[in-house]
């Protein structure tokens, strides 16, 4: 299935234009349900290459692919790049940050992160049963 949503992105596998951060989105969270992190992190790359601006979903897909390919620090350097482009990390974000932690058998900075989440206080981010 990723696959074909890598397709689609490729001019002569998709009609009607330049693809979008929908199209990004959608290829990058089906990289992410088949494991792909290195190409979820490529597609994050190709969409700056591309001017389609990442967003919160965008990062999300990238850093919970990281947290499924147990690439812990990643996820981490994800989360950093998305706040010094002025996205908003949510509580999808963290999550799937901390899910990386988990994995990595990093359980204090997994704490850490939730501290983090607690003390910034960012809209609609908010510890749940998950974290």
């Amino acid at each position: 299935q990723w696959e074909r949503a890598v397709e689609l992105l490729r001019p002569r596998g998709r009609r009607g234009g330049q693809p979008d951060a929908i199209w990004f989105d959608a290829a990058t969270s089906a990289c992410e349900k088949g494991q792909q992190w290195e190409r979820a992190l490529e597609l994050l790359a190709q969409m700056e290459k591309r001017g389609v601006q990442p967003d919160v979903i965008s990062y999300n897909a990238a850093i919970s692919a990281c947290a499924k390919g147990q690439q812990w620090k990643r996820a981490l350097e994800l989360l950093i790049q998305m706040e010094r482009r002025g996205v908003q990390p949510n509580t999808i974000s963290y999550s799937a940050a901390i899910s990386a932690c988990e994995k990595g058998q990093q359980w204090e900075r997994a704490l850490e992160l939730l501290a983090q989440m607690e003390r910034r206080g960012v809209q609609g981010v908010e510890p749940n049963e998950a974290t």
